[in-house]
């Protein structure tokens, strides 16, 4: 069995750092990815994607990039699933182990 994501797109906010309870660091952020294809109007739909990274990937995520940067992330998906008064709830994220910047930094 393999779960295995390689995605690349635009940071839609700038990255959020936070802490655990047991002092871990984990980032937050979502990720617009163009579709490779046209919809029934003729136009290229986008997907945001919620991701997660953990320890120093999130740190230096964080303090590298920010809205607007264009970045490629290696992980897996995880589902988790919670109780509302509506009823039962599912999420589903990318936890990143490997990011790369590929935005270049601009000249001051």
């Amino acid at each position: 069995m393999l779960n295995q994501v390689v995605l690349v797109g635009r940071l839609v906010g700038d990255p959020e750092l936070y802490q655990t309870e047991t002092g871990k660091k984990v980032a937050r952020l979502v990720l617009a990815v163009p579709r490779s294809y046209k919809n029934s109007e003729g136009e290229y739909e986008t997907d945001f994607i919620s991701c997660k990274l953990w320890q120093v990937v999130a740190q230096n995520t964080v303090e590298y990039c920010k809205k607007g940067d264009l970045i490629g992330l290696r992980g897996k998906l995880e589902t988790y699933n919670y109780e509302t008064e509506e009823g039962k709830k599912y999420l589903t994220e990318v936890v990143a182990d490997k990011v790369t910047f590929l935005s270049s930094k601009k000249a001051d």
